[in-house]
């Protein structure tokens, strides 16, 4: 058992599984001189062997023992600790471009997510380990079950790749849950984007609030031109594409019916 008790409020689960590990940063292929953030290193599994790889590596931890002890373990010329909620770091003092992973605290993986988003662009990949449930619906396609609003919104900004499962006997204390890592890669500035971002938040939130109503019901009140917007007024939420989403927010923000 670990010596450090996990602590409930920052979702604690501590990777055990060396061979975990080494899969995680092969695939992250670090060079010696790259730019890396760990957010949540708990007790070093992973920040270990990343700092085996790399000059300097910077982590983002909430617990004060455990930042205490990485700073007793490791020299400042190997490690900074950003003692911090992760949900509350500017990750652009970091500078960039940067490499984000983490094995994420799944009781705030969603609302970091759209955390680190702001940051995109000045990142160059992210790998996280977050529960398997979640990272399904990352990356689910339209129309398939997983498919919803958090696949929508990352898949706007991220070109998104499950690499492996993780079981919960990796972990200590295990989780009740399968586990999974995901390669997060920024989509370029060359996008296609919506006009205003706080828009198409609300259009995809309001589509997905009743996922098996068809959008003229749903949407009703804003009173759509269907055929302008080029999608048929019979679809569900759950059959749209981002680029279509782009299209109707735009379309709703253009018309005045949203702002």
């Amino acid at each position: 058992m670990t010596a450090h008790q996990a602590r409930k409020r920052f979702g604690q689960h501590f990777l055990v599984d060396e061979s975990v590990t080494e899969s995680i940063v092969r695939s992250i292929g670090p060079d010696r001189d790259d730019r890396v953030v760990e957010i949540g290193p708990g007790l070093s599994a992973l920040t270990a062997p990343l700092l085996a790889c790399l000059d300097h590596l910077t982590v983002v931890e909430i617990d004060r023992d455990l930042a205490q002890k990485l700073r007793n373990r490791y020299s400042p010329e190997q490690l900074t600790v950003c003692e911090a909620d992760a949900l509350t770091v500017d990750f652009a003092q970091f500078g960039s471009p940067l490499r984000i992973v983490g094995n994420l605290p799944y009781n705030i993986s969603s609302p970091l997510l759209f955390h680190l988003m702001q940051f995109a662009g000045h990142v160059k990949d992210q790998h996280f380990m977050l529960q398997k449930e979640v990272i399904d619906r990352m990356v689910a396609a339209p129309g398939t079950a997983d498919y919803g609003r958090l696949s929508v919104m990352l898949q706007s900004r991220y070109k998104m790749h499950w690499l492996f499962d993780v079981p919960p006997e990796s972990f200590d204390p295990p989780p009740r849950v399968m586990s999974a890592v995901v390669r997060m890669i920024p989509l370029p500035e060359s996008r296609p984007a919506p006009k205003q971002w706080q828009v198409f938040e609300r259009v995809v939130a309001r589509s997905f609030a009743q996922r098996r109503k068809m959008l003229r019901r749903s949407l009703a009140d804003w009173e759509i031109n269907w055929e302008a917007v080029g999608i048929k007024e019979t679809s569900r939420a759950e059959e749209l594409g981002v680029a279509d989403f782009i299209r109707l927010s735009d379309y709703l923000l253009d018309s005045g019916k949203v702002s």
